[in-house]
């Protein structure tokens, strides 16, 4: 009996979440609960799997991918209710995983232990647990000799039981004709008047059957998050593993307490990572960059050897010798080329930049395609929006464009040309040529003792 199917159950509100979001549908580190316990199911080697949804059933559904299956728990009864409702999954033959959704911080390899010692101890139903210092809310493991006899629910448990420290984690491993035996004798005795997936242990063990347990190292491992506080709690022990691993793998993070970096994220060796930095979605960073203090990065692809201080990237690529920043807003859709430099209270927004080229500090470049080795000068501005259109504006290599240009387009500003500063430019200026477009300078010479706010 090796095959391994796997149910999760994500059906309930979370109403302690005070939210209007169904609660597996938060994320934390980068994916929602149910993608960390999805990902972590499939990582132990269990392709089929059953979700039990429920609660905003269409958009959770929308999140899993066609291959899961899902069946609807309409009337939330508990969770021997909720695995009934996936009866014609289970099969007589498998071991089935059984788990919560809301409980992302669970490892593939814990799973896989479970698994393991499930089969190698000839259970009919494996538990895993942990042993908390502060159990509250949580059910107890209740053992005579040493062997688990029953679960109680935190609700139902007596004070002498709820002083016991091992809990129930959520996991089981059940023998899957075991399962669909004792799931049928479960009643609603208990003070919350429902299906208690717990109660299966004491009837598999009166069944004359061999009941076992696990306990997990870590008890990080079993966190359920039910409220925004255990939210915040899971996000440490998240930001704690994924600052480990990044720089067991060659990544600098100068204060680790305070970089926060999605699962999803990767990073190369040698990149230097500053105080407050956020990278996350589909961040990739190459190696020896550096990522300056407070920089927020966003599904950008960033190359090796690039600069970043203290500016925001989204939905971006930056490619290698690039320096960023500082205070430099690279919107979505942008392409930053090689050695580019873009300085600080620059806004950069669906535009083209190509390589060596300059655009030092206080620009807008928005809907504009410029070319190499071209230089804007302070105050330029790409007039990009008429009102109702926007436009795009190109520049082409190896321009100058004085500071405080006005490019309102479309326009397209020929290789080789330069603009005066304060100029602007309505029409297209041809190649090597010095456009100058503003009104001629004029002096009145004591004309200033005639206006009329000087006595």
């Amino acid at each position: 009996m090796e095959n391994f199917k796997t149910v999760i159950l994500a059906a309930g509100a979370g109403t302690r979440m005070k939210s209007n979001k169904a609660k597996v549908l938060h994320k934390v580190a980068g994916k929602t609960f149910l993608e960390h316990v999805i990902d972590s199911v499939k990582g132990s080697g269990s392709d089929e799997i059953a979700v039990i949804i429920g609660h905003q059933k269409d958009e959770v559904k929308k999140l899993l991918n066609p291959n899961i299956r899902t069946f609807v728990q309409d009337e939330l009864l508990g969770t021997g209710h909720a695995v009934l409702q996936a009866q014609e999954f289970l099969d007589d033959n498998s071991v089935i995983l059984i788990l919560n959704g809301d409980a992302p911080l669970t490892s593939p390899e814990t799973i896989k232990s479970i698994f393991q010692e499930h089969l190698n101890s000839g259970n009919a139903v494996t538990v895993l647990t942990a042993e908390l210092k502060n159990p509250t809310g949580y059910g107890r493991i209740i053992k005579e000799d040493n062997e688990l006899v029953k679960i109680v629910e935190e609700k139902d448990a007596s004070p002498e039981e709820k002083l016991i420290q091992e809990v129930n984690s959520g996991v089981y491993c059940f023998n899957g004709d075991i399962l669909k035996k004792s799931l049928k004798k479960i009643k609603p005795e208990n003070n919350s008047k429902e299906y208690y997936l717990t109660d299966t242990i004491k009837i598999i063990k009166d069944l004359g059957l061999k009941v076992g347990t696990l306990k997990v190292d870590d008890a990080d491992e079993i966190a359920a998050i039910n409220s925004r506080k255990q939210l915040a709690e899971a996000a440490e022990i998240f930001k704690k593993r994924i600052n480990l691993s990044l720089m067991d793998s060659g990544v600098t993070l100068i204060d680790p307490n305070n970089t926060y970096i999605d699962c999803t994220v990767q990073v190369g060796a040698d990149t230097v990572i500053y105080p407050g930095v956020i990278l996350e979605g589909s961040t990739i960073i190459g190696s020896d960059c550096q990522i300056g203090a407070n920089s927020h990065i966003i599904d950008s692809d960033i190359a090796d050897n690039v600069e970043i201080d203290n500016s925001t990237i989204k939905q971006s690529k930056i490619e290698s010798g690039a320096v960023i920043g500082p205070y430099a807003y690279i919107r979505p859709d942008c392409y930053i080329g090689k050695k580019v430099k873009i300085g600080d209270f620059v806004e950069i927004k669906n535009s083209t930049i190509q390589q060596n080229t300059k655009i030092p500090h206080l620009i807008y470049v928005g809907d504009a395609d410029i070319g190499e080795n071209c230089n804007l000068g302070c105050g330029t501005i790409c007039v990009n929006y008429n009102g109702k259109d926007k436009f795009r504006t190109t520049i082409e290599d190896d321009c100058f464009i004085g500071c405080n240009t006005n490019l309102v387009a479309p326009v397209t500003v020929k290789k080789g040309s330069f603009t005066a500063a304060g100029s602007t430019i309505t029409e297209d200026v041809p190649e090597e040529t010095f456009a100058i477009a503003r009104a001629k300078q004029v002096n009145k010479e004591g004309y200033v003792n005639k206006l009329a706010y000087k006595n």
